[in-house]
């Protein structure tokens, strides 16, 4: 007759977690051999500053200039313009006329998701061309429900100068509906 081997319940489970630890979870470190620490100082991230902005979007939506084109139109019969999307490559203006000094540009695209109201889901870069900031990014993303008096807008990140930058925008509708001031409060290094 076979002898039976018994074995405490404790010493059990504690057998099988040695043989499922060893095989199935790797040594520490190489699951994640591909992230490692880095030292913010040697990346210059010395000391967050926040800057302010106020500059000018000239969305110019018709004409031979045209910056804005839509790009697929509104559901028939929508009186909020729903479905609409424009891709656009506006100037960033430091004042609000048109021919004012041009200091980058404002590509992206905006789209009319309100069945009920009219607002917009805006996707932009405002890519600077100017002066210190030039090459430098920030993105704006966000919902612009466009009949409020100021619309607030996160801003995500960005890059060159604004690199791990977060803020956010108001945007107020300087005259026609054309012309939008910005007003940005961009945390950086």
């Amino acid at each position: 007759m076979a002898k039976t081997l018994l074995v405490s319940p404790f010493y059990f489970i504690f057998f099988i977690f040695l043989i499922f630890s060893s095989t199935t979870t790797p040594a520490f470190g190489e699951e994640y051999s591909y992230v490692k620490s880095v030292n913010p100082k040697k990346m210059k991230m010395l000391r967050e500053k926040v800057s302010h902005f106020k500059l000018y979007w000239q969305d110019v939506v018709s004409g031979s200039n045209a910056t804005s084109v839509t790009v697929i139109e509104a559901v028939d019969n929508s009186s909020t313009s729903f479905g609409m999307v424009n891709i656009f490559d506006n100037s960033l203006t430091i004042g609000p006329n048109l021919s004012s000094k041009t200091v980058g540009k404002a590509q992206g695209l905006y789209a009319s998701t309100g069945q009920e109201d009219t607002s917009l889901l805006m996707v932009m870069s405002f890519a600077f061309t100017d002066g210190k900031y030039n090459g430098s990014t920030f993105i704006v993303l966000g919902r612009n429900n466009i009949n409020a008096e100021v619309r607030e807008m996160p801003i995500i990140g960005g890059s060159g100068l604004f690199r791990f930058a977060r803020g956010y925008a108001l945007a107020s509708t300087y005259n026609d509906g054309a012309t939008i001031e910005y007003n940005c409060y961009v945390i950086h290094y």
